[in-house]
């Protein structure tokens, strides 16, 4: 279970979050929205470790990030807005450099796997090659090397076509059913987070997500 406790963080005179609290258990996909800078991206930064709060306290499964962060840490998988990919590599050279890199040496078979369950099956092509929603995929697929139990994606299908988009959102759905992994979901497509999580959060001043949401009879609890 990922536990937030009451997080406030500053850029000098800004105050991005300011006592935000959740609480989200073992296998759900919960969906992070709200508008441009209210907070998202600094959240899930902080989420993986890469950021520190300012006053509050964050735990993952009873362990206080500010205590075990290196034991954390591994648990977590991270898939930023922007790729994170060689594009002179192959597929299988990504996956390869990135399992060499990882916290937990799963061997290539199983590398290929995931991105065989993923639909990404261009094995050997040249990621340049490849369409957006295939570097999408890749991208997610490199975060899934280690197996992490809690996994943090910052747009995962911005600027892809739509059966990527339900390619990528379905097999969240069964890593989540099967594996029982936690998924925090961001994303300003609101046809995405109604189909593909369980439930959704809205962070910032904003309440037009919450409108278009409550609209659909979707429950959206505000973070701020």
């Amino acid at each position: 279970m990922l536990e937030v406790q009451s997080i406030y963080k500053r850029y000098q005179k800004k105050i991005v979050l300011e006592n935000v609290s959740l609480t989200i258990g073992q296998g759900e996909i919960v969906g992070l929205v709200g508008e441009n800078g209210a907070g998202k991206s600094t959240l899930l930064q902080m989420l993986a470790t890469l950021m520190k709060p300012d006053k509050g306290e964050i735990y993952w499964q009873g362990m206080a990030y500010h205590q075990q962060q290196k034991a954390i840490r591994q648990k977590i998988g991270f898939v930023p807005q922007d790729l994170a990919i060689w594009e002179h590599f192959s597929v299988e050279d990504n996956m390869r450099y990135f399992e060499r890199l990882s916290w937990k040496r799963i061997g290539i078979s199983a590398c290929q796997q995931i991105c065989q369950d993923m639909q990404l099956t261009q094995w050997k092509e040249p990621v340049s090659s490849l369409s957006g929603g295939m570097k999408r995929k890749l991208n997610l697929a490199i975060s899934l090397i280690h197996q992490p139990e809690l996994l943090l994606l910052d747009e995962p299908t911005v600027g892809i076509d739509m059966r990527s988009k339900q390619e990528i959102g379905r097999f969240l759905q069964q890593l989540a059913r099967s594996q029982g992994t936690t998924i925090i979901y961001t994303s300003h497509d609101m046809n995405e987070i109604e189909q593909f999580t369980d439930r959704v959060l809205l962070i910032g001043k904003d309440r037009y997500y919450e409108e278009l949401l409550t609209a659909k009879g979707i429950q959206v609890d505000c973070l701020s």
